[in-house]
């Protein structure tokens, strides 16, 4: 029960950290546009750190969840 409400308040804040990295961004670089590769600082590395670190967090919290699935 615990695991499901974690995976859930993960996911909606991982979407709203990438939709902040994407309005950070220029709009022709998601849409295919060529873009200029540039070094990530301040606030944007730290929203890359986080959403590696939640991304990794909520696949271990799955792999979790289904393993206990599985056993019970």
């Amino acid at each position: 029960m615990y695991l499901n409400l974690i995976q859930i308040i993960i996911s909606i804040t991982l979407i709203v950290i990438i939709m902040l990295q994407i309005k950070g961004n220029t709009s022709g670089g998601v849409f295919g546009g060529a873009g200029v590769a540039r070094t990530r600082r301040g606030l944007e590395l730290r929203l890359f750190q986080i959403t590696i670190a939640l991304s990794v967090i909520f696949l271990l919290i799955s792999f979790l969840s289904a393993f206990l699935a599985v056993r019970s």
